[in-house]
């Protein structure tokens, strides 16, 4: 238990200098560097979502050749 615990207090904090080296050295502002961010959040998600629907569709055809 106490290896388990500490690898997540290790990650949590390798989390927080990591998200903080990035907030110092990043060349944008705070409020740009957030907008970059949701705008990639968003971005990522609508490919993944596209990328599904085709998974699924490619899938369905399958099994559709397959009945």
């Amino acid at each position: 238990m106490g290896k388990i615990l500490g690898l997540i207090i290790g990650l949590a904090l390798g989390a927080a200098v990591g998200a903080a080296v990035v907030m110092l050295v990043s060349p944008a502002t705070g409020d740009k560097l957030i907008a970059n961010i949701k705008r990639g959040y968003r971005e990522t998600l609508d490919d993944a979502r596209l990328a599904s629907e085709q998974r699924r569709a490619e899938l369905e055809a399958e099994l559709r050749i397959r009945r």
